[in-house]
């Protein structure tokens, strides 16, 4: 098991500026061999508007809600977290850090499998398949990439985009991004950052769950958390030691997430 952190700042937080007091509290922890994965769906939502595009999600029967990615939609979704990172990056780099961007396309960074059909549920409430577009199922994370990487004492700031294996750009899932870079690193931590203080069960914060207690939540959360959830269950059962799931409003967001109020999920 590596000392990396794997460390995922929601979208929500990304549309808020409030990653700068993310990164600061980085800093002033003292935390040094981490990787940052973002998101960036909202600022996504922002420019498809912006340029004329229609946004459209769609529901899976378990209830998850996804962007439905069309090939015009990955290329707006690729110019808007290439954006992204390049202003986390330069916001790191001011504060001491030595930080590079990267996407799942980099190097080959990411690789993942296209989504050939999508089981959705319409607004009848009935199943039906349609063509999955441009989203991707992540396959393979080079961990020995950034593995070298860290080991220079340089940050990887990754983008949610991965490369298919017929060479296409697809649109991640920010939260299952960073748990396969988690998982593939066998990471100390995954900590994902949100606007919320945890996974919040019968109006209260749980702030330890066991795997099979993080799966039967997976009723009780509403869209979004679910996500997450599953981003720690995976990425611990792919051999990371534990899944965060923490406020990056706070004051101390790492602080918080380590020591404070959040939600940790435990491997068995």
């Amino acid at each position: 098991m590596s000392k990396i952190s794997v460390i995922k700042v929601g979208g929500s937080l990304i549309s808020e500026s409030t990653y700068s007091n993310v990164i600061k509290d980085l800093k002033e922890s003292g935390m040094a061999d981490f990787i940052l994965v973002h998101g960036g769906g909202n600022e996504v939502t922002k420019y498809s508007k912006a340029l004329g595009k229609d946004v459209v999600f769609v529901t899976s029967p378990e209830g998850i809600r996804s962007r439905y990615t069309d090939m015009e939609t990955v290329a707006i979704y690729n110019m808007v977290m290439r954006k992204i990172a390049s202003e986390l990056v330069l916001f790191l780099n001011a504060q001491g850090f030595r930080a590079i961007g990267l996407s799942g396309i980099d190097a080959s960074l990411i690789k993942a499998e296209r989504k050939k059909k999508l089981i959705i549920i319409d607004e009848l409430g009935r199943k039906r398949a349609i063509d999955g577009g441009y989203t991707g199922r992540v396959k393979e994370v080079d961990s020995g990439l950034l593995l070298k990487i860290v080991g220079l004492g340089v940050t990887p700031v990754i983008s949610p985009v991965a490369l298919s294996y017929d060479g296409e750009m697809l649109n991640i899932d920010g939260d299952r991004a960073a748990s396969a870079v988690a998982s593939a690193l066998h990471a100390q931590r995954l900590i994902i950052f949100t606007n919320v203080d945890g996974v919040i069960i019968n109006g209260k914060v749980k702030e330890r769950m066991s795997l099979k207690e993080a799966r039967e939540a997976l009723k009780k959360v509403g869209p979004g958390m679910d996500k997450k959830l599953i981003a720690c269950i995976e990425a611990i059962e792919g051999g990371a030691r534990e899944g965060i799931i923490a406020n990056g409003k706070v004051e101390r967001p790492v602080n918080n997430a380590i020591n404070g109020l959040r939600t940790i999920v435990e491997g068995q």
